[in-house]
């Protein structure tokens, strides 16, 4: 199916849309690119003719530069000529096999979601149409303020579906703020990088050159990851290969070493560690020995990381988003780490883990969250007992204002959900991603907003709207710490606008043009700049550098002493207790387990002997993107592949290029082989998201109880040469 057959042929050069385009005198503007999924990531400036990018280059001023390959392919998806450009309409039943998608008009687009959004309110209830942000991550807040305005506390997101939500889940349980830990400063002597590969994917800013100055200057390192990955081989003084899933158990390993030789700060942990004596007393049992029985991670290397940590003091910490919660423990396992630095006394103290003095009002948290008045996150938090995941996940609803949701499957089929606004799905997220396309494509309404038709989640929707990309967006702009940066953008192309505007145009044909600013992204972005006296002007005065709020004061340490950690000013961490939780009263609250207990993971069998990673990236590609949207992104890796050590290859026949078959519980699936030594033996890893071998079908629909979480890097199977 041709999805844009009724607007320009392919081919067309993208200047004749411009009219006179390829005679004006080049000029430059700036913007920000999507390619890692954050809010947002790299800068980037650019070079035009009228509309027309004509090339890039990195934003000199901006915090995080350079660009990679991502952040090029940016322009080439710019230009693609399968890109959607107008609102797109399904004209055969949800059974057909071509959707046979039809060009319409905004003004049809938005009377048909209108209509339905008022249908299912006065029908069922607000609360039955879920919202859905995916990736890019830009559009949270302008459709938070929608879903609260419309009156559905069920929204949700990637982040809320398998990405960072779990780890922070952990974080605000057992430390009261969120943190992924932080660069290390000039006077961090050691650091724990765990579950993350920063040389890939670093986070924030592309951070891998700033660890290697920190080891030139004498850092050392502990990098915990199953695989060999370059940031272990550029990094790590101490590497820690554990079997997936047992985090907790390496965590506990260490934390018996330091506690049995008296490395810990016993005046940190008597006064400020809720539970420390329940702590002590569990990992006694996991001595070295026991700990390399069941993590595979040599017990010596368990005493020589857990020494060199403790004596290295301060130490730092590092983790990913999602690395080290796949699995059916995810939140005990994270927590586990966490206690690690506590132990320590390296929370909140110069080359340590700190949480920020004087963050923005209303940005504590990152862009992706967005500003919680704007988002009305005080309406949104009222309308809680209307949750969809209260009683599934009840610790994720209290602490999390983002819906679980994993189980949208069963809320649809308990016809709890009737219709979902979608922005950037990929139903290839999900654990037997079929079921989630059976459950979308039963509902009485699906919208979606991208930029490309991709089969595997459009093929179950009712409406398809064209996004602006990000060389077309004003929104959002951008924030590090304390510096924003506006951007420049050139007119859309074809009827395309970007994902504020639809989310600000759906609630102005609601009837609520004054709350939804008419339609207007400027003006909403105005509503935000406004809590620091700024305008969407001042941004562009000063484009290049961007514009620094001073702080109120220096930056403290140790807050929890003095009362400025907390939001009532009094000493203490900001959980229950006032301290840092090892024993957790919210967890305990809600009959889990409270300490953060080791569970095994699935067992590997005769039948099954291997282990499956999903997910892990590649530094030019991120999850599902641009495969076919970016022919040069393309051109790096053709087809999914899957790493396997040699060791385990040459047992099975297998050499490079080989067909295998991959097989779970779940099903199986045929895929090339790549053997290589960045995997252990026992273990193999897929990229996910390539629609022709979706490793996540081989993923069962199981969650850790606390979490929602799918085990993506727990799964057992078998891989035979086909």
């Amino acid at each position: 199916m041709d999805i844009n057959k009724n607007s320009e042929q392919r081919g067309v050069a993208v200047q004749a849309q411009f009219g006179d385009a390829d005679v004006q005198d080049e000029t430059v503007g700036y913007t920000f690119c999507d390619g890692c999924n954050e809010v947002p990531f790299c800068g980037i400036k650019f070079h035009k003719k009228g509309d027309v990018v004509t090339r890039i280059e990195p934003w000199p001023e901006f915090p995080a530069s350079p660009i990679c390959s991502k952040a090029y392919a940016t322009l080439q998806r710019l230009y693609n000529p399968n890109r959607l450009k107008y609102p797109m309409k399904r004209t055969n039943p949800k059974d057909s096999t071509d959707p046979c998608f039809m060009r319409i008009s905004w003004d049809e687009a938005y009377e048909m979601i209108v209509g339905h959004l008022k249908r299912i309110k006065e029908e069922y209830s607000p609360h039955a149409v879920f919202f859905y942000v995916g990736d890019p991550k830009e559009p949270r807040a302008a459709v938070q303020r929608l879903a609260a305005t419309y009156g559905s506390v069920n929204y949700g997101c990637e982040s809320s579906t398998a990405c960072r939500r779990a780890a922070q889940l952990a974080e605000l349980v057992t430390y009261g703020f969120p943190t992924m830990g932080n660069l290390p400063s000039p006077e961090t002597r050691s650091m724990l990088i765990w579950g993350t590969n920063p040389a890939y994917s670093g986070q924030p800013f592309m951070c891998h050159g700033h660890l290697a100055d920190a080891k030139e200057r004498g850092v050392k390192f502990i990098v915990v990851d199953p695989r060999k990955t370059p940031t272990v081989t550029t990094l790590a003084d101490i590497h820690l290969q554990p079997r997936p899933a047992t985090t907790a158990a390496v965590a506990a390993g260490m934390m018996h070493v330091i506690f049995k030789e008296g490395l810990h700060d016993k005046q940190f942990c008597d006064k400020w560690i809720h539970g420390i004596n329940e702590l002590k007393e569990y990992v006694k049992t996991f001595t070295p020995e026991k700990v390399e029985a069941v993590t595979w991670v040599p017990a010596k290397k368990i005493v020589d990381a857990a020494r060199l940590y403790a004596t290295h003091s301060p130490g730092g910490m590092m983790t990913g988003a999602q690395g080290t919660t796949h699995d059916l423990n995810a939140t005990n396992n994270h927590r586990a780490i966490l206690l690690i630095p506590a132990i320590c006394g390296y929370v909140d103290v110069p080359g340590g883990i700190v949480k920020p003095t004087h963050p923005l009002v209303e940005m504590a948290g990152p862009w992706a969250e967005g500003p919680p008045k704007f988002c009305l996150r005080e309406k949104m938090n009222g309308m809680k007992e209307q949750r969809l995941d209260l009683k599934a996940f009840p610790v994720w609803a209290e602490k999390m204002f983002e819906v679980q949701t994993n189980h949208l499957v069963e809320w649809i089929r308990e016809g709890r959900v009737k219709a979902l606004l979608s922005w950037g799905l990929n139903t290839m997220i999900w654990p037997q991603s079929h079921e989630y396309q059976e459950a979308i494509g039963s509902l009485e309404f699906t919208m979606a907003v991208d930029y490309f038709y991709r089969p595997q989640t459009h093929h179950f929707v009712d409406l398809l709207l064209p996004a602006a990309m990000n060389y077309e967006r004003l929104a959002p702009f951008a924030f590090f710490g304390r510096q924003i940066f506006g951007r420049s953008p050139v007119k859309p192309l074809g009827e395309c606008k970007e994902d504020w505007q639809i989310a600000l145009e759906i609630g102005t044909r609601l009837g609520l043009s004054n709350i939804f600013f008419d339609g207007d992204v400027e003006r909403a972005c105005n509503d935000i700049l406004g809590m620091w006296n700024l305008s969407y002007d001042d941004l562009r005065k000063n484009i290049q550098k961007g514009i620094v709020l001073p702080a109120e004061g220096p930056e403290l340490y140790r807050k929890y002493e003095t009362g400025h950690m907390r939001m009532d000013g009094k000493p203490g961490f900001p959980t229950p207790t006032g301290k840092i939780e090892a024993f957790s009263t919210a967890l305990e609250r809600h009959g889990y387990p409270a300490l953060p207990e080791y569970r095994e993971p699935m067992q590997t069998t005769n039948e099954y002997p291997l282990i499956l990673i999903s997910g892990s990236r590649l530094p030019h590609i991120t999850h599902s993107k641009w495969r076919e949207d970016a022919p040069w992104l393309l051109e790096l890796q053709r087809e999914p592949l899957l790493t396997i050590n040699p060791d385990d290859a040459k047992q099975r026949g297998i050499e490079k290029g080989d067909i295998v078959v991959l097989k779970t519980l779940c099903g199986e699936m045929r895929v090339k082989a790549k053997p290589t030594k960045i995997v252990p033996r026992g273990i193999v890893a897929m990229m996910h998201g390539w629609a022709k071998a979706n490793v996540n079908e081989l993923i069962p629909r199981k969650f850790d109880p606390i979490s929602g979480f799918p085990p993506y890097k727990e799964v057992v199977c078998a891989v035979i040469k086909a």
